[in-house]
């Protein structure tokens, strides 16, 4: 059955465009919170947010809460009545605090019992209580209050609609007092919009010059952006955050193409970008080979008659950012990065760890001791090294801080240096994020792992790791980066070992004895992390980790091998007899040593220990190239000879020459196993 819809708009001044969708989805998840946690059926519930105003939609909401039945247990009834019938207290006391008579409950069983219907209230009733505490509930960081008001809340609002159908549901939220009139656009229709029922809001709000719908919204400014930007022979750069917020900003888009002058192209496109989409919240324009276009996208608020004006008006506004890029640039390349690393003398990294400058030398030799272990050019990378911070001290990246390491890469592409040189001052920051891209040159890997090493390294050894939600130096980012990087190139180096040059190069600024196993502990820590991303089980992963392989390529390989494992048939019986001979071996003190093929008596552990022997051979090369997919393969052959064996041979035998030559063929058994996982935690 269907019933009418609510239609709920708060509406005043313009809301802060970065978490307007933030808040609409907010309302909306906790309005159906509020709905569910009364009882009241309804098919759904739709946000509409817009500049200068929060809407919701509820669809089919039933007219009040189904009536439900009501029990409550009381004392037992051979304490509720005396000998000849009469309540005693423990009974009274139980009816008058229900509100209802002794004789009202039912005493048919062992307990007094009151069992009442309740009639479901009005929905109507329920729902300014509902939306008060949904608003109050919002994600608000900083609140403002407005006029003689003691209201709160994060821009002044000026009016209220809740509709249920096409009834006014009285209400009061943030001081204002529910109706049916709403407004539309601040200048194409200022008058006040009377809204006749629910249903009719999109389609008023639209004739009002407002697209209320946010999604509506968004894909409208997309679908014109793109066409606009083909039209121009380009594409249009349009990141998702950048869309979100200039759809928050706009009630009636109306996109515009607007240009400047070709000479500003000689600038780092970088910056022109970020000064674009940042600051004047523009579309960018690129061509075939993703070079920036002299054209740029702006989505006006307003249908004017007149666009020129405003064509002309966005150009001169992002002419004097522009200017300001290209005279950076230019005084920016008069000096060398040589001579400005100089000045990094006197900016300080951290307190205890030293200026930047001395981060660059120490990530220098670190690079340079990288190169060497993977074949790549030492000098270029020392000198990448070096070079890795100089841009912090430009002034371009003091206008636009996100620039940093693209500037370096831009200045030492204008003063001649090595192209994996130039790359290197900016692939030190990849990657930057979860899924971003790897350095794509060897100089690059080096001196990417080495910067981050070296703050992991440097922070751990002054005793300040992670803690909580509290991470100031990206370290968990900078591990995953490390990992990755390892894993992407292959690169076979021993992590333990590299931490612990990294950590000898911070000297007498160490203060933590244990720093460089903290460390290495913290990098096997974020492998979960990462596979987990991946759809790795936590036990495979865990098992792999138990192992503690020292070189990160190395842990990918056997992740993938025992993911591919666990799901084999045999997975689940060879991970109990694992976790059953790692629980005997536990209680040995030694069981160091070959067996003794004379002192083996039962065919069950005659056949283990001849299957052992052939498997060990057959398993080495696959160890040795790191192929534990199918060396646990082989090993999953082992499962009946196992088997035979526990169900046939009693280890605890009474010769002790016996037992032990038996604990060592477990033993084997296990350490087989253990060239690639302890998979009894599979188990």
């Amino acid at each position: 059955m269907s019933h009418p819809s609510v239609l709920f708009e708060l509406g005043g001044e313009e809301l802060p465009p970065k978490s307007l969708l933030t808040l609409a989805t907010a309302l909306r998840d906790g309005v159906e919170q509020g709905l569910k946690s009364k009882g009241l059926e309804f098919a759904g519930v739709r946000f509409f947010a817009a500049p200068r105003r929060l809407g919701l939609i509820i669809d089919s909401l039933a007219p009040q809460q189904p009536d439900r039945e009501v029990r409550a247990d009381g004392p037992p009834v051979k304490a509720a009545f005396t000998a000849d019938g009469q309540p005693t207290p423990a009974a009274l006391g139980f009816a008058r605090k229900n509100g209802v008579e002794v004789s009202d409950l039912d005493a048919s069983g062992e307990k007094l019992r009151l069992v009442r219907t309740v009639k479901g209230e009005a929905a109507a009733d329920l729902l300014a209580g509902i939306f008060e505490l949904a608003i109050k509930q919002l994600p608000i960081a900083k609140r403002m209050r407005w006029g003689s008001s003691r209201v709160e809340f994060v821009r002044p609002m000026h009016w209220l609609v809740l509709l249920y159908g096409d009834a006014v549901v009285p209400a009061s939220v943030l001081g204002l007092d529910s109706g049916r009139t709403s407004f539309g656009h601040r200048f194409h229709h200022p008058a006040a919009v009377e809204l006749a029922h629910a249903d009719d809001y999109v389609e008023a709000m639209r004739s009002a010059h407002v697209l209320a719908d946010f999604s509506e919204r968004r894909t409208q400014i997309q679908g014109v952006v793109n066409d606009l930007a083909t039209q121009a022979g380009g594409r249009a750069l349009m990141p998702d955050a950048l869309l979100d917020e200039v759809t928050a900003l706009v009630e009636w888009p109306v996109p515009l193409v607007c240009s400047f002058e070709e000479r500003f192209l000689s600038v780092p496109q970088e910056a022109l970008i970020s000064t674009m989409q940042d600051n004047q919240k523009y579309f960018c324009l690129v061509d075939a080979n993703d070079q920036l276009m002299a054209r740029f996208i702006t989505v006006a608020n307003i249908d004017s008659t007149d666009p020129e004006k405003i064509i002309s008006g966005n150009e001169k506004v992002v002419r004097p950012r522009l200017t300001d890029a290209e005279f950076f640039f230019s005084q920016d390349k008069k000096v060398t990065l040589a001579e400005r690393n100089e000045r990094l003398k006197q900016v300080v990294f951290q307190a205890q760890l030293g200026t930047v400058f001395a981060k660059a030398e120490r990530v220098s030799t670190l690079a340079g001791h990288i190169a060497g272990l993977i074949g790549s050019d030492v000098a270029s990378a020392e000198l990448a090294g070096k070079l890795c911070k100089s841009d912090l001290a430009s002034e371009m990246v003091s206008e636009f801080p996100e620039l940093q390491g693209i500037a370096g890469y831009h200045y030492a592409r204008h003063e001649g240096l090595a192209n994996d040189v130039a790359l290197a001052l900016n692939e030190q920051y990849l990657p930057r994020f979860s899924g971003d891209t790897l350095p794509t040159t060897a100089t690059g890997a080096a001196v990417s792992l080495a910067d981050k090493l070296d703050t992991l390294t440097g922070l751990f050894g002054i005793g300040q790791p992670p803690t909580g939600s509290k991470d100031p130096f990206a370290l968990r980012r900078a591990a995953l980066g490390v990992l990755r990087i390892l894993i992407a190139g292959d690169y076979r180096i021993d992590l333990r070992e590299l931490v612990a040059t990294a950590v000898a190069q911070h000297g007498s600024a160490v203060t933590q004895a244990n720093a460089a196993e903290d460390v290495f502990s913290f990098l096997l820590g974020r492998y979960r992390a990462m596979f987990e991303e991946q759809g790795i089980s936590a036990e495979v992963i865990a098992a792999v980790q138990a192992c503690q392989p020292t070189v990160a390529g190395d842990v990918a390989r056997r992740v993938q091998a025992v993911a591919a494992f666990s799901g084999l048939p045999e997975a689940t019986a060879l991970a109990a007899a694992n976790k059953r001979v790692a629980n005997i071996l536990a209680k040995e003190s030694s069981v160091s040593g070959s067996v003794d093929s004379a002192l083996l008596q039962e065919p069950a552990e005659q056949d283990l220990a001849a299957q052992l022997d052939a498997l060990q051979a057959r398993l080495a090369p696959l160890y040795a190239s790191g192929d534990y997919g199918q060396a646990l393969s082989l090993l999953a052959t082992l499962r009946e000879p196992v088997d035979a064996f526990f169900d046939n041979v009693m280890v605890n035998a009474d010769d002790a020459a016996i037992r032990l030559n038996r604990l060592r063929l477990l033993n084997q058994l296990r350490a087989l196993f253990l060239r690639v996982a302890d998979i009894s935690l599979l188990s």
